[in-house]
């Protein structure tokens, strides 16, 4: 009997090859895709951290009656060149520190409100503890030969709260502290932004922070004047302030933290002209463009390399090391607009712009400038309304005409530019400017985004 060996099928070269190809092509499409996918679920995860910060907001009114306080906290004690540690944090806490025991963090808080003695790194407990409501955030970590001194050495001021952190934000670690996503809103004004209604008697050399602008009646009337957002500095805000309506005005924004790349949105520029010295503006307004010209033009989103630290370049100009701790975001505790607010001002995404010029302008924490929403979302960036609706605010939002210049105050006693707004005059800002300011009574048409 004869028997047929039969030829079992088989690919060929070519047909593996081919179905390789198909599976590459496959790969190529979904990973675009699952990236997409993901970067979905980390936006929706931000927007429901910024819900859970709106729900605390409005636990904490109906608990206090009040908001919690932007750039808050005791007054100094002791004098600046006599202390042997910082006593006080200076009337510098920002909104989220009061907002902790409602966002889940009555630990943490305990911590904060009660002298509080660990150290950092397991190092043995302070023999001296921290005052309550801890020390201010910006001092040396050695105390610059003072004992135990330093906002760097408090463990609650380097705790980073996953609430307050977008998952899109890839910053973490030195040399930031705990890091914040989250600011308050400021309103659409740059003077007294991060002062308010109180200042520093710098004539007192205990430097105690109890002097009041109300000594001043002009100072006094310029800064509830030029304070439009939804928070003002140092002063208690109820809902009832909010004349525009909480559904109409923004209550807080998004920030993307400073990663060292020279990005625009976290490493701010000095402009000299932006200065709250208002009566030296004369008709020089303010540039709220010129930044565009210190671009790489092929990397519009960062600083130009060629651009040397001087006065107005995008390197802050500070001593030693001092300029690495100032990028956007960096302490979720200070209440300074560049480390937890915003203004509605330039777009989200636009650069920073802090006011200050030469080597003596290091306290970016506390400098006022220009200082937009800022996310590593697409196209725009998060914002929460005082109702606690999340916005998606796009990069393209109507702004008005950047031109115009700042929002300044005057009074009977100055001499401005008459074409400069005056306190309760409607945002320059276009639709961005009348989000954000509280009693400017602006009627918003449009939908927004929710």
């Amino acid at each position: 009997m004869i028997r047929t060996k039969s030829s079992r099928p088989g690919f060929t070269l070519v047909e593996l090859l081919v179905v390789i190809a198909i599976i590459g092509v496959l790969v190529g499409l979904l990973l675009p895709a699952v990236q997409a996918a993901r970067e979905a679920a980390r936006r929706m995860s931000c927007s429901n951290n910024f819900k859970q910060i709106g729900i605390g907001l409005h636990n904490y009114h109906a608990a206090f009656k009040q908001m919690p306080t932007q750039m808050s906290g005791p007054a100094r004690i002791g004098s600046w060149e006599h202390e042997t540690r910082h006593d006080s944090v200076m009337m510098s806490n920002s909104f989220l520190v009061g907002l902790l025991p409602f966002v889940e963090q009555q630990g943490l808080w305990e911590r904060i409100s009660n002298p509080d003695n660990q150290a950092v790194n397991g190092q043995p407990p302070l023999p001296t503890p921290f005052p309550a409501y801890g020390p201010h955030h910006d001092t040396d970590p050695d105390g610059g030969g003072k004992t135990n001194a330093g906002g760097r050495a408090y463990v609650p001021w380097l705790t980073e709260i996953p609430m307050f952190r977008c998952p899109s934000d890839p910053g973490s670690g030195l040399p930031a502290q705990g890091r914040t996503n989250y600011g308050a809103s400021m309103g659409d004004a740059i003077h007294k932004m991060n002062s308010g209604t109180i200042g520093c008697n710098w004539a007192n050399s205990t430097c105690n922070w109890l002097y009041s602008y109300g000594d001043d009646q002009d100072a006094n009337s310029d800064a509830r004047a030029a304070a439009r957002g939804f928070f003002v500095a140092r002063t208690e805000m109820k809902f009832r302030d909010i004349i525009d309506g909480l559904s109409n005005t923004i209550a807080c924004g998004e920030i993307v933290t400073d990663i060292g790349d020279r990005d625009v949105r976290t490493n701010a520029n000095l402009q000299a002209d932006l200065s709250t010295d208002r009566n030296n503006w004369g008709a020089n307004i303010p540039d709220l463009n010129i930044w565009k010209t210190m671009v790489d033009l092929e990397r519009p989103r960062f600083w130009s390399d060629g651009v040397a630290p001087n006065p107005t370049s995008p390197v802050i100009a500070c001593p030693g090391d001092w300029r690495d701790r100032y990028g956007r975001g960096y302490m979720w505790a200070n209440g300074g607009a560049y480390n937890s607010g915003v203004q509605t001002i330039r777009p989200p995404n636009s650069a920073c712009s802090l006011a200050g010029a030469g080597p003596n302008a290091w306290y970016a924490g506390h400098l006022e400038g220009v200082c937009p929403p800022g996310s590593r979302h697409q196209g725009g960036a998060h914002v929460m309304m005082g109702d606690g609706a999340v916005v998606f605010m796009t990069d393209s939002v109507d702004c008005g005409g950047l031109d115009s210049g700042v929002v300044p105050v005057r009074n009977q006693n100055e001499t401005l530019d008459p074409t400069y707004p005056r306190a309760g005059s409607k945002s320059p800002y276009g639709l961005w400017g009348a989000l954000g300011t509280r009693a400017s009574r602006e009627t918003i048409e449009e939908q927004l985004n929710q």
